[in-house]
């Protein structure tokens, strides 16, 4: 498998700009198609009519270095809507395909996310967590399953579900480590040693390492915690942190935020910053049903961009964090829309005092 970088560059023609175009037609009517069905795609033609940025070329979620190593490739971006026709796709929930990525979520702009996004905040608040100590790890246990795509395009594969572990440093001063199933343990921010000499001649000595400084694109745990609690501060930093990481600012960080949420422990007070500060980006909808990679049901915060749809699974009764998914909106060279491409599940957080060390059972 081959991947490339979260950075690209877009090239328009008559066959990209195509797309859109078709968009802007009205839509024919559907034989037998339930009149609640119909205004769906009659508003996601609309929302559609409204897109400006430019599509096409395969557009991969880049893998960070402090975690998912394999991550979601979002295929080449193809015309979901021909002349004369409307393509109606019925997601379901069996292996490859979603519940719901366009129909199912609110109207972008209603206050409905951001007041769900409000009450995961509140749950957030309360929520009681130990300190974790500088020395100590962050231990973080999940399902997980991320598609991949050779660099000659095609359907992308999707690997069945497999267990990850992770151990974070806290303070980021030590290696962590990555153990995947079906993968050779992985050491994390253990970067080659380098040596000096002190004169011509002399035992080369191993130069002393200087803690990188961690950030919103590779955080500690010591970072997270010291976050803004103040929702706007807070979303201005990510957007600052994370500029020039994609074309979509938005979208940039909706899924800083989600990284964020899936792989740290972030204090209680600053887990309800972070979903209030999503409740800020424009976009953001709710997804009625939705499953994580552990086949546990909830409901779901989503945003759609450049043809997939990334989804943040909560528990419905106690608004936990349960995990994500990513969802193709549109059919392209990669797959039909509704091709789950990307999926996890949030199953333990802990402070443990090594890495490699499992801790007992508790919920994230």
């Amino acid at each position: 498998m081959n991947f490339t970088s979260r950075r690209r560059t877009h090239h328009r023609s008559e066959e990209t700009e195509r797309p859109g175009l078709n968009a802007l037609l009205p839509p024919p009517p559907v034989p037998g198609m339930e009149p609640d069905r119909e205004l769906l795609l009659k508003e996601a033609l609309m929302n559609k009519a409204t897109v400006t940025e430019p599509r096409g070329g395969l557009t991969p979620r880049a893998s960070r270095p402090r975690r998912r190593l394999v991550q979601v490739m979002v295929p080449a971006i193809a015309c979901a809507l021909a002349v004369g026709g409307i393509a109606v796709v019925n997601l379901t929930d069996s292996p490859g395909h979603g519940t719901t990525a366009v129909a199912g979520g609110r109207t972008p702009g209603t206050s409905e996310a951001a007041q769900l996004l409000d009450r995961i905040a509140l749950a957030a608040a309360g929520k009681k967590q130990p300190t974790v100590g500088a020395d100590q790890f962050v231990y973080i246990e999940s399902k997980v399953a991320y598609a991949g795509q050779s660099a000659g395009g095609g359907k992308v594969t999707m690997p069945s579900v497999h267990t990850r572990q992770v151990w974070l440093s806290a303070d980021g001063s030590r290696p962590g480590l990555l153990r995947e199933e079906g993968e050779p343990d992985s050491s994390i921010g253990d970067d080659a040693p380098v040596y000096e000499l002190d004169s011509r001649g002399a035992t080369p000595k191993q130069r002393t390492s200087h803690k990188k400084a961690a950030s919103v694109s590779d955080p500690t745990h010591e970072y997270v915690a010291s976050l803004p609690t103040d929702p706007d501060a807070l979303l201005k930093l990510i957007r600052d942190e994370t500029h020039g990481q994609g074309q979509d600012p938005d979208q940039r960080a909706f899924t800083a935020i989600g990284d964020l949420l899936a792989e740290t422990w972030a204090p209680p007070q600053v887990g309800a910053a972070l979903y209030k500060a999503a409740a800020k980006i424009p976009g953001v909808t709710v997804i009625d049903a939705a499953t994580d990679a552990a086949g546990r049901k909830g409901i779901a915060v989503a945003r759609t961009a450049r043809g997939q749809q990334t989804q943040w699974v909560f528990d419905r009764s106690t608004y936990a964090f349960l995990g994500e998914r990513t969802v193709l909106t549109e059919s392209g060279d990669a797959g039909p829309a509704g091709t789950v491409v990307g999926t996890s599940a949030v199953l333990t957080k802990a402070a443990v005092d090594r890495t490699g060390e499992t801790p007992a059972p508790t919920k994230a």
